[in-house]
């Protein structure tokens, strides 16, 4: 149900995410998703990972500071107002949107990384809806 995110806090600074795209390439670990947002000082590179506790362990060794977060990641149809559908079905439980990314998922789909303010009565919510929710292993098949 829930996904394990993988962020690293980054130095804003020319290079620091090419570090963390080269350790995992060099360990095999395939990026499938990711955000980043900054701040002056520093950034954060969220993303969704093919092994997230391997990559949190690599980046770890490098020097970086990395945790896993759990997050859904939600089907967005290739539709007029499939991403206003999932805000409407939040806003009206009241839950909170904290962040969120996009995510591809094919030729004619893709999905929204999302965290909230309670996870699990997101999920409960989405899955009332009909909307669906990605598992870590159908993400990690998309590379196939």
């Amino acid at each position: 149900m829930f996904i394990e995110q993988l962020s690293i806090f980054l130095e804003n600074r020319p290079g620091k995410l090419k570090g963390v795209a080269d350790a995992l390439k060099e360990n095999q670990i395939n990026i499938i998703s990711l955000g980043l947002s900054d701040t002056t000082d520093y950034g954060i590179a969220r993303m969704i990972v093919s092994d997230s506790a391997r990559a949190k362990q690599v980046l770890l060794e490098k020097g970086y500071t990395a945790v896993l977060t759990p997050v859904l990641v939600v089907e967005l149809q290739q539709e007029v107002g499939a991403l206003s559908r999932i805000m409407d079905t939040l806003s009206a439980k009241g839950l909170n949107l904290e962040y969120m990314y996009a995510l591809v998922t094919g030729k004619e789909g893709g999905a929204m990384v999302v965290k909230t303010s309670d996870q699990a009565r997101t999920y409960q919510t989405l899955k009332d809806a009909g909307m669906k929710m990605f598992t870590e292993e159908e993400l990690n098949d998309l590379k196939k």
